[in-house]
């Protein structure tokens, strides 16, 4: 397809425009010509920045998950807690696009924001976390925090506490009772977890695969720290 010889537009404005367009109308409504008729260009202008739709949808994902702010590192070498401050800015990243949240599973954050992950797993060598443990806890906490973020987008939002509330008290009981006994709405639940998570990790320790024996023994004096 031919192009101008020059670009008539910015590659962050067309970012901009394709996450107005999925906010708006949601991912299907993404199209190239739609795109292009929100610039104010033609289609082949978008070809100066972009090869195809893949790439601006890639694109899109990376400016969501590049507006998670990376938290103070607490005193006292506490990861846990900074870890979980991560997943919660992370979360609020997703929730502000949650038409563009599906898009993430496609694009992984680990694949556009390598630098990050870097920082994270060095974050965790100062704070003398072992480091057959980094990939664990790095992985791990993005499929909690994506998974639960991208549920939690595609439904209403809400500040209620968590219910079951399709289930009929009469059939359902014991998750009847569970849910009038919850006090957590979706956030402080996300958090509970992320940080239930990461703590037993320090508790536990890591997992000798090959031998299939518990390796904390090795690491009593992480878990204590930590």
């Amino acid at each position: 397809m031919a192009r101008p010889s020059t670009p008539l537009i910015s590659r962050e404005a067309t970012i901009k425009a394709a996450l107005e367009i999925i906010d708006g109308d949601g991912i299907d409504a993404l199209s190239l010509p739609r795109l292009a008729r929100e610039l104010n260009v033609k289609a082949p202008s978008l070809y100066h920045h972009f090869s195809d739709k893949d790439e601006i949808l890639a694109a899109v994902a990376h400016a969501i998950v590049a507006k998670t702010p990376l938290p103070r590192k607490p005193g006292q070498n506490d990861w846990a807690e900074w870890f979980t401050q991560l997943a919660l800015n992370f979360r609020a990243s997703v929730l502000r696009h949650r038409n563009a949240a599906p898009i993430l599973l496609r694009f992984m954050p680990r694949d556009l924001l390598t630098e990050m992950y870097e920082q994270a797993a060095t974050y965790l060598s100062e704070c003398g976390v072992p480091v057959e443990l980094h990939v664990q806890i790095l992985d791990g906490l993005e499929k909690v925090s994506l998974g639960a973020a991208i549920a939690e987008a595609m439904r209403p939002p809400s500040r209620a506490r968590v219910r079951f509330e399709h289930a009929d008290p009469e059939r359902f009981p014991a998750l009847t009772a569970a849910g009038a006994a919850n006090q957590l709405n979706t956030k402080q639940i996300f958090e509970h977890t992320v940080r239930s998570y990461l703590l037993g990790i320090a508790h536990f320790g890591s997992i000798d695969s090959a031998a299939g024996t518990d390796t904390s023994a090795s690491n009593a004096g992480f878990a204590q720290t930590a």
